[in-house]
């Protein structure tokens, strides 16, 4: 199965198993290439504000850039260099990581579902366990030598700053500094190293096609040199260009049931370039598995009807890997109405 990594060979034409009908090709000329995207500096020293901005890109947007987010721009760097390192380790080496299963703790894989769906995308991923890190490092690729030092380094600093983050979000939907992290418990940590191989026929395929994130906050880390990430607002898909030291913010499902709708969980994809390969590493804040998750009752309390009903992450997660990536939003099975 590990031949079905596209990172381990140059491909000149598509193969058939990646080429999307008709009808789901991105249209990469209708994409809005000048859009204005939602920026958050967390260093504004007025903290009223930067919790406004946060409130209205949640609001309106789904997704924000943060600057002065804290991370250190030598680790962002090291981060997306030992990426590409890993992807460069030769193909044996990195056949000794794959798997499709999606329950593994650590695993290198290629597209998204390889075992049910039809159509291929074009990515290759290492997918890691980071929380808590004693536990899951041991089990890290060897190699490249930096890799366990530096993405354990990042792993740190990225899981503060999503808290700090829930802090603002909490704020902003007038709920407790500490309601967001309080309610979904010890949060369990994601990170996908994505690859997108530099592809023969961008027009024709993905690299993920559109999909909204299952988990509850996910941190983008965008490769400096080549943009690729596109997100749907007003019915448009606009570019995400890549901001020198930002991330990019996605609200997730999780935080969309908590707000009561109020937030959204945005759809977003990434498509691939002809002339250069793509790295971007994506952390993800997941609730506990156990932990009920609905709307927050004060949000409520005033008459306004619940959206969502109660449910177990891990019902949620069960139900968002047994569909097809860029199916209607999972969130639609869990109304009250």
């Amino acid at each position: 199965m590990a031949d079905q990594l596209i990172s381990t060979a140059v491909h000149d034409a598509l193969p058939a198993s990646y080429v999307r009908p008709e009808s789901e090709r991105p249209r990469l000329d209708e994409v809005v290439s000048g859009a204005q995207i939602p920026v958050v500096d967390l260093a504004d020293p007025d903290p009223a504000a930067v919790v406004a901005r946060i409130g209205e890109a949640c609001a309106t947007h789904g997704f924000f850039q943060v600057l002065n987010h804290g991370v250190p721009a030598e680790l962002m760097g090291a981060m997306l260099a030992v990426a590409y390192d890993f992807f460069r380790l030769p193909a044996e080496e990195k056949a000794k990581l794959y798997s499709d299963d999606p329950a593994k703790k650590m695993r290198l894989s290629t597209s998204f579902n390889v075992r049910k769906e039809t159509v291929h995308n074009w990515r290759d991923y290492l997918r890691l366990h980071c929380h808590p890190l004693h536990k899951y490092v041991p089990d890290w690729p060897p190699n490249p030598p930096s890799f366990r030092e530096v993405v354990s380094s990042y792993c740190r600093e990225v899981r503060e700053l999503g808290f700090r983050l829930y802090a603002a979000i909490s704020q902003s939907l007038g709920l407790e500094d500490d309601y967001v992290k309080k309610t979904l418990g010890e949060q369990e940590q994601h990170m996908a190293v994505n690859f997108y191989p530099r592809c023969p026929a961008p027009e024709l395929t993905y690299g993920l096609p559109a999909h909204t994130d299952p988990n509850a906050l996910t941190i983008l880390l965008m490769d400096q040199q080549v943009a690729g990430l596109q997100v749907l607002h007003d019915g448009r898909w606009i570019a995400v260009n890549p901001r020198p030291n930002a991330f990019v913010i996605n609200i997730g499902d999780q935080l969309q049931a908590l707000s009561n709708g109020r937030y959204r969980s945005v759809w977003h994809r990434a498509v691939v370039n002809a002339d250069r390969p793509r790295m971007s590493v994506a952390s993800f804040l997941c609730p506990c598995n156990d932990v009920l998750i609905g709307p927050a009752a004060k949000l409520v309390a005033d008459g306004s009807p619940a959206v969502y009903r109660d449910y177990t992450y891990a019902e949620y997660y069960a139900k968002f890997w047994s569909r097809n990536l860029d199916q209607e939003h999972c969130l639609e099975l869990f109304r009250t109405a």
